[in-house]
């Protein structure tokens, strides 16, 4: 298989197998006029274990708090002018606004529409986030 390289873009790359489609939906991508490669269960350089990727041909903002709450560890690749100018290796947010949403019910972001869903990182470990109004965990 073969895709282009891009001249000016992203490439969101060492995503865990199978976390790619969700990485998409949850930055929009889909809403993009540009062109979206989603390279699934490539075998990576790297480590020898399946990987997705993602490469973006244009140059847009990318929410790097979806990409650490999806996949803490992806890396982030900027092209300009087909030449790799920024690599960043992404963690885990301390803090998500408006990424997920709160499940609970009696949640006051759910009664309350111009209320933000906020949750913060409360056990790194085991990348569990909760609600910071009502302590519910993130699913």
């Amino acid at each position: 298989m073969n895709i282009d390289a891009i001249q000016n873009g992203i490439v969101i790359d060492h995503i865990t197998a199978g976390r790619g489609m969700r990485i998409y939906e949850l930055l929009g991508l889909d809403t993009l006029e540009a062109s979206v490669a989603i390279i699934k269960n490539a075998v990576s350089h790297r480590t020898g274990a399946k990987k997705d990727m993602i490469k973006i041909d244009s140059d847009i903002a990318i929410n790097f708090d979806v990409l650490g709450f999806v996949d803490p560890g992806v890396t982030v690749n900027i092209i300009r002018n087909g030449e790799l100018v920024e690599k960043r290796r992404i963690d885990m947010p301390q803090r998500l606004t408006n990424v997920i949403r709160c499940k609970n019910p009696r949640c006051i972001t759910s009664v309350e529409r111009s209320i933000e869903h906020v949750f913060k990182l409360t056990d790194p470990q085991n990348k569990v986030y909760r609600c910071l109004y009502c302590e519910t965990r993130a699913q």
